[in-house]
């Protein structure tokens, strides 16, 4: 058998991150996220399609607070850099609005419209754009957290080490793209080695901001050791950044901890907003 990368020969590399062939329950959990977003832009105060870039995609959506002057939390959809929308997501604000603090929902371009330097690149740009602007423009404080599911954990661990932002949160993100460039996942990506190592951030400097780095612990093997292996880097390094494996939660049902106020991610990003 011909190995691709580790242990792994074509078919089983693709199969480990394959997270849609192990959700049967998918179009079900995505119908019920969507009618939660909509619910969500109809009752709360949004400023919607704030462009941070002239690119048709290159808007975010900003969720206010009750109250003037609070922490903001930066959320970037996953998606495998090339599926998904800002819109159906929103329903993850849901659980730091009740903790009385600003949400913005970032959308970015999608391959192979774009390259993966180039939305690595869009996402920088909208944290730029945002940073300067939540105390001056959108009545927030200057407490910004990033977070992120899946590719936009990725994103979200690529931003961190951006200025601007105070800490990070990224879900089930990925943070070596060699086992992704070697996948049918690169198919409208088509990230070369150099690419592929350059936006990684197990092989960049890291962030020396508080980072918490959550998986679920029925996730798929790959997610989870990526994550892991972040989060031990982080910690050789003596960042400030600490693991969390959430019990019984896959790749999909873990946004719920988000999404809920009790949840525990919510709580933790509660907990980075207030640092």
């Amino acid at each position: 058998m011909n190995k691709v990368y580790r242990d792994f020969s074509q078919a089983e590399l693709d199969a480990a991150y394959n997270n849609r062939a192990v959700e049967p329950r998918l179009g079900p959990i995505k119908e019920d996220w969507e009618r939660r977003s909509l619910a969500l832009y109809a009752s709360a105060r949004v400023s919607r399609d704030l462009a941070y870039s002239s690119g048709p995609r290159q808007r975010l959506d900003f969720f206010h607070a009750k109250t003037p002057g609070r922490p903001t939390l930066a959320f970037i959809h996953g998606g495998y850099w090339q599926w998904n929308e800002k819109e159906p997501h929103a329903f993850v604000a849901e659980g730091m609005l009740a903790h009385d603090v600003n949400v913005a929902l970032v959308e970015y371009t999608l391959a192979p419209q774009a390259t993966m330097s180039q939305i690595v690149a869009e996402i920088a740009a909208a944290v730029a754009w945002l940073a300067p602007r939540l105390r001056a423009e959108l009545g927030a404080g200057q407490a910004f957290v990033v977070s992120g599911h899946s590719a936009g954990g990725h994103l979200t661990a690529m931003a961190a080490r951006l200025p601007g932002v105070t800490a990070a949160m990224p879900i089930s993100g990925l943070f070596d793209l060699e086992p992704i460039r070697l996948s049918f996942l690169n198919q409208p990506l088509a990230m070369d080695y150099a690419e592929a190592g350059a936006n990684s951030p197990m092989h960049l400097s890291l962030p020396g901001i508080p980072v918490t780095v959550a998986v679920g612990a029925a996730e798929l093997p790959e997610l989870v050791r990526q994550s892991q292996e972040y989060a031990a880097a982080l910690k050789k390094a003596g960042r400030p950044a600490q693991a969390l494996l959430l019990p019984g939660d896959n790749h999909f049902s873990i946004l719920e901890q988000l999404a809920r106020p009790d949840g525990a991610l919510a709580r933790e990003a509660l907990r980075l907003a207030l640092l």
